[in-house]
C-alpha cells in the first residue's frame, strides 16, 4: 500500500508516518474540519506503527461508544490494511480484534469513553500506544485514565477531534500545551482530503453557518453567540401539499416548566411540525398532571396514530403514563445537547424541516433560543427552550445527519 495509490494529502501522509521522528514527539493531535481526512490516516498510521514498532503487545482504540469506533476507525481502515501484507482477525464479541504482520502479532482493543465511569473500563492494562477519535467528546478523567495506561518505553498517543469550544478542557491541556507535551499538532482542512470533489466541498461550506461553520468548516475552536439557529427563517414555515406518509410525535415534558409536544409529518422528503401543544404552567398559574397531559397528546394526533411518540428520557412518568393507555408506542430521545443543536441546524440548512404557521411557540423560541456566553458560549441559556428540546429530540432520533455516518467518505475514497 502507498500514499499515491490512496491518493492522500500532503497533510495526511504527515499524521500517517509522523512517527518515523520517534525522538522528537510522544505523540500526536489532529484537529480542524470535518470530512477532512483525519480518521482514516490516524487510523492507518496508528496500525502501521504499533506492528512496526511492537509485537505481543496491547493497544487500545478509544471511541465516544464501542459502536462509534468500530464504525469509525476499524471498519473504514480493515479494507486499506488487506492491501498491505497485514492480516486482520477480528473478534466482535470481545471487542477487540488482532493484526499479523509476518511473525509479529499485536491485539488492538476497542473502548467507549462515554461518561466518567468509562475509566474503569480500561484501568489495569498496559499499552503500547492509544488512538483516541473524537477525543473533545470524551470525559477528561477516561482520557487521562487510558494515557497513563501508555506505560512502554516507546508507547505513542495518538488524538483527533472536531474543534469545540475555546475553553474546552482538551483544547486548553493538550493542544494548547502541545509543544510542553512533546505532541505534533496537525490542523486539517476539507481540503486535505483530495477525495471531496468542489461539489462536495461547496456543499458542507453550505450546510452550516454561525458557530458550527466555523468549528466544522474552518476548524476553529470558536466560542458560541447570539442565536443558536440564526438559520431559521421563514421560508421554512409552510404546510405539506398532499397528506403525509408517515407521523411521530416529540415531547418535552415538564411540571413547572413548560411541556411541548409536537406532531410531525414525513411527505416529500420533508419532516414538517403540523400542529403542536405547548402548556406554560407558570403563565396559567395550575399544574397539570401526567393524564391531562396525555389527554392533551390525543387531541394533538386527533385520530392520526404516530409511529411512535419521543419523549425526554427524564420523564420517565408520563412515558409509564403513555404505555398505561396502549395506544401509542414510546421511545427514549437522544438528548445529546450539542450534537443535537448540530443536527438540527443541519437540518435546518438543508431545507428538511418544515413549521407550519400554527406551531407559534416553536417559531417564537426559534427567534429567541440563544448561547449562554458565561459558560463560554458551549451550552444554550435555559430558557425559551422547551420547543426547542422536543424538536432536538426529533432530529436526534429520527433524522440522522450523514455527516454522523463515515459511509459517504468511504465510499468517496473507495472510488479513487
Amino acid at each position: 500500500m502507498t500514499m499515491s495509490r490512496l491518493c492522500f494529502s500532503e497533510q495526511q501522509c504527515r499524521a500517517v508516518l509522523w512517527w518515523k521522528d520517534t525522538d522528537k514527539y510522544d505523540g500526536v493531535i489532529c484537529d480542524g474540519a470535518v470530512r477532512s481526512g483525519k480518521t482514516l490516516s490516524m487510523g492507518l498510521g496508528f496500525v502501521s506503527w504499533a506492528m512496526a514498532t511492537f509485537d505481543k503487545t496491547d493497544f487500545a482504540l478509544c471511541g465516544k461508544t464501542i459502536s462509534s469506533v468500530r464504525r469509525n476507525v476499524f471498519s473504514v481502515i480493515k479494507e486499506y490494511l488487506a492491501a498491505t501484507e497485514m492480516t486482520v482477525e477480528e473478534k466482535v464479541s470481545k471487542n477487540y480484534f488482532d493484526v499479523y504482520l509476518g511473525k509479529k502479532k499485536n491485539r488492538f482493543w476497542l473502548f467507549g469513553g462515554k461518561d466518567e465511569s468509562s475509566a474503569a473500563l480500561i484501568q489495569g492494562m498496559t499499552l503500547g500506544g492509544v488512538l483516541f477519535d473524537e477525543a473533545a467528546l470524551m470525559p477528561r478523567s477516561f482520557v487521562e485514565q487510558a494515557v497513563a495506561r501508555c506505560s512502554l518505553r516507546e508507547s505513542k498517543l495518538w488524538f483527533n477531534c472536531n474543534p469545540e469550544g475555546p475553553y474546552h478542557w482538551f483544547y486548553r491541556e493538550w493542544i494548547c500545551k502541545a509543544k510542553e507535551k512533546k505532541m505534533l499538532h496537525l490542523h486539517f482542512t476539507m481540503k486535505d482530503n483530495p477525495s471531496l470533489s468542489k461539489k462536495v466541498l461547496q456543499r458542507y461550506k453550505t450546510l452550516y453557518s454561525g458557530t458550527f461553520y466555523k468549528r466544522f468548516v474552518l476548524g476553529e475552536w470558536t466560542a458560541a453567540s447570539g442565536l443558536v439557529y440564526p438559520m431559521f427563517s421563514e421560508k421554512l414555515i409552510g404546510e405539506p401539499k398532499e397528506v403525509c406518509e408517515k407521523y411521530v410525535v416529540s415531547a418535552d415534558y415538564g411540571t413547572v416548566n413548560p411541556t411541548s409536544i409536537g406532531l410531525w409529518g414525513l411527505q416529500g422528503g420533508k419532516w414538517y411540525r403540523l400542529r403542536e401543544y405547548y402548556y406554560a404552567s407558570k403563565e396559567t398559574g395550575q399544574l397539570r398532571t401526567d393524564e391531562e397531559h396525555y389527554a392533551a397528546l390525543e387531541q394533538l394526533c386527533n385520530g392520526i396514530v404516530p409511529e411512535f411518540v419521543i419523549v425526554d428520557p427524564s420523564a420517565a412518568s408520563f412515558m409509564e403514563c403513555i404505555r398505561r393507555h396502549g395506544k401509542y408506542p414510546v421511545k427514549s430521545a437522544d438528548n445529546n445537547v450539542l450534537n443535537g443543536i448540530r443536527r438540527v441546524s443541519s437540518a435546518l440548512c438543508e431545507g428538511k424541516l418544515m413549521f407550519s404557521p400554527k406551531c407559534s411557540d416553536a417559531i417564537r423560541e426559534f427567534s429567541l433560543y440563544c448561547w449562554d456566553e458565561k459558560s463560554g458560549g458551549d451550552f444554550p441559556l435555559k430558557t425559551n427552550d422547551h420547543a426547542m428540546d422536543d424538536i432536538r429530540y426529533f432530529v436526534n432520533t429520527v433524522i440522522r445527519n450523514e455527516e454522523d455516518r463515515n459511509s459517504f467518505f468511504v465510499a468517496s475514497l473507495s472510488r479513487k
